[in-house]
């Protein structure tokens, strides 16, 4: 029962679709939380409290600001 060897050999193969597959799925992940947050954070405050939508909308605004100077990359390696 001697097959064939496997064809696969560790290292050779070119991963640069799943590399860049991985990072796409990191920064909608990443930047859709932020979004989530920042929205759930102005509608929470604009109709469960007496905050009322003014306080809301620049609460979000302001985590969302913050969020995007926070998350950016930064140029480092693999990012």
């Amino acid at each position: 029962m001697a097959g064939k060897a496997s064809q696969y050999h560790r290292g050779d193969m070119d991963i640069h679709e799943q590399v860049s597959t991985f990072h796409l799925v990191m920064n909608l992940t990443k930047w859709g939380s932020l979004v989530l947050a920042a929205l759930l954070l102005a509608l929470v405050l604009w109709f469960c409290t007496a905050a009322g939508f003014m306080a809301g909308a620049i609460s979000g605004l302001v985590v969302l600001g913050l969020g995007t100077v926070l998350l950016r990359s930064r140029g480092e390696p693999g990012h």
